[in-house]
C-alpha cells in the first residue's frame, strides 16, 4: 500500500499539526505507567525537528466524554516527553482552542513543541464537528496522521483536518500500515484470529475476517454477547465457555484453542480471554499466551489489554509484532484500510 509519506511534504520551518496516540495508561497519582506509545511517535517528531518544523501535537487520553476531567489532562505526558527529548523546546497548552492557544502557536519557532490539552475534552473531536477541525487546522501549516491506533474512528482529528491541510502520514504510521498489509495480503495458512476482551466492535470485525482467517477463536466477554453465535453459521469456529464466575475461559476451551493455535501459520490476537489482572482468572490468557508464543506461526497482537497481559507474564518479546491498536489492526485486516486513510488518500487526488 503506496501512501503520502511526511517526507513528500515541504515541512522545512513550516508549522505542523501531527495527530498522534498518547492515549497511555496512568496511575491513581497522574504518572505515566507505559511510554510505549509515546515512544513510537519520537521517530515521526526527530524527522519534524530535523527539518526545523513548529510541532504542533494533538492527541486525546481515555474517554471523558467531551468535557474536561482533571485525571485526564496530558499534563503527565508533556513531562515524559521533556525527558524524553531534553534537547527540544516543548510547551504545553491547558486549553485545545481558544487565544492562548493561538498565541502560543502563533510564536512557535522552529523545532520548538507545543502540546495541546485532551482532544476529547472538547465534543467537537469525537462529533467530529467541521468547525472544530477547522478551527485546528487554522493553526498550522501541514496536517500529518501518526495514529494508527485510533484511525478507525469517524473524529475531527482523524478525518476531519485532512479537508482543510494538505496531509500525510508519519513514519511510525507508515511502518504500521506496512507491515499489516505484508500479513493481510500474503499471510502464512492456516490463519487464527484469536478475539477477546469486552469491546462490542469486534463482532463486526469477527464477521469480516471470516472470508480471510482459518479460524476464529473467541473467548472473553464476548462470548456472551449478542451477535457472536452467528459467526458459526458460516465459519468454522470455536466458540470458548466460560468458567461459573464468568470471569475466564473453561479449561476445556483452553485445549481447544492450543490445538488450533498449534497448527497455525499466522496468528492475531486481540483482547484478552478473561480477568487476568486477577491471578485467580489469569489462567485462560496466560496458557493461550504461552500457546501463541510456543508456535511456529508469524504472530501479530493488537490493544492494550493484550500487550499488558503478556508484559505481565513476561511474553511480550516473544512477539513478532505488536500493533498499536486492536480495533484498528483487526478493521485494517478485514478491510484493508481505515477511515483515517481514506481522508488523507481522498484530499491527496
Amino acid at each position: 500500500m503506496k501512501l503520502p509519506s511526511i517526507k513528500e511534504l515541504p515541512i522545512a520551518n513550516k508549522k505542523v499539526l501531527l495527530r498522534t496516540n498518547y492515549d497511555v495508561p496512568l496511575t491513581s497519582d497522574s504518572r505515566v505507567v507505559d511510554e510505549t506509545r509515546i515512544e513510537e511517535s519520537l521517530l515521526t517528531i526527530n524527522y519534524l525537528l530535523s527539518k526545523k518544523a513548529k510541532i504542533i501535537i494533538i492527541t486525546h487520553l481515555d474517554r471523558p466524554g467531551g468535557k474536561a476531567v482533571p485525571g485526564l489532562s496530558l499534563e503527565p505526558v508533556v513531562e515524559r516527553l521533556k525527558v524524553m527529548l531534553d534537547r527540544a523546546k516543548i510547551e504545553f497548552s491547558q486549553e485545545i482552542l481558544g487565544e492562548k492557544t493561538k498565541r502560543m502557536a502563533a510564536e512557535l519557532k522552529s523545532k520548538e513543541i507545543l502540546l495541546l490539552e485532551n482532544l476529547r475534552f472538547d465534543p467537537g473531536e469525537e462529533a467530529n464537528d467541521n468547525n472544530f477541525a477547522k478551527s485546528l487546522a487554522g493553526l498550522a501549516d501541514f496536517y500529518i496522521n501518526d495514529a494508527f491506533a485510533v484511525s478507525h474512528r469517524q473524529h475531527s482529528s482523524i478525518v476531519g483536518l485532512p479537508r482543510f491541510l494538505p496531509s500525510a502520514f508519519g513514519l511510525d504510521f507508515l511502518r504500521e500500515a506496512e507491515i499489516l498489509s505484508k500479513v493481510r495480503e500474503n499471510p502464512k495458512r492456516p490463519i487464527v484470529v484469536i478475539l477477546g476482551g469486552v469491546k462490542k466492535s469486534k463482532i463486526k470485525a469477527a464477521k469480516k475476517l471470516t472470508s480471510w482467517a482459518d479460524y476464529i477463536l473467541v473467548g472473553g466477554k464476548l462470548i456472551t454477547y449478542d451477535g457472536v453465535p452467528e459467526i458459526i453459521d458460516y465459519h468454522p469456529k470455536i466458540l470458548g465457555s466460560l468458567t461459573k464466575e464468568g470471569e475466564d475461559i473453561t479449561i476445556k476451551t483452553v485445549k481447544k484453542f492450543k490445538e488450533v493455535i498449534a497448527k497455525a501459520g499466522t496468528i492475531v490476537w486481540s483482547g484478552p480471554m478473561g480477568a487476568y489482572e486477577n491471578k485467580k482468572f489469569e489462567r485462560g490468557t496466560k496458557e493461550v499466551a504461552k500457546a501463541v508464543v510456543s508456535s511456529t506461526a508469524y504472530t501479530v497482537v493488537g490493544g492494550g489489554d493484550t500487550e499488558a497481559a503478556l508484559t505481565k507474564f513476561g511474553l511480550v518479546d516473544k512477539i513478532d509484532y505488536i500493533s498499536s491498536g486492536g480495533g484498528a489492526m483487526l478493521e485494517f485486516l478485514a478491510e484493508g484500510t481505515l477511515p483515517g486513510i481514506e481522508a488523507i488518500k481522498k484530499g491527496d487526488r
